[in-house]
């Protein structure tokens, strides 16, 4: 019972990278994985209803917790690359 209980757990306390992107005028948070990310930066995100490949800026770099996360993160969108 341990076990179960602790994975769960473990899992939900990772830190995240959260970006604020200004794509086309508009302010967006989304996530990456990849190490390198600076404010000023470019990125390549999906945006749109359409989630088409959009470049935008980097406004703000955020590392945090799900729990502790600057916008809730269960909808959120993966940057598809930095530029």
């Amino acid at each position: 019972m341990i076990h179960s209980l602790s994975g769960g757990v473990i899992a939900e306390n990772g830190v995240y990278t959260f970006l604020k992107v200004e794509v086309k005028g508009q302010t967006v948070w989304y996530l990456t994985s990849e190490r390198g990310a600076k404010a000023g930066g470019k990125v390549l995100v999906p945006f749109g209803e359409g989630d088409f490949p959009e470049e935008g800026t980097i406004l703000k770099v955020e590392e945090a917790t799900l729990q502790c996360a600057p916008v809730p993160a269960k909808h959120l969108k993966e940057i598809l690359k930095l530029l």
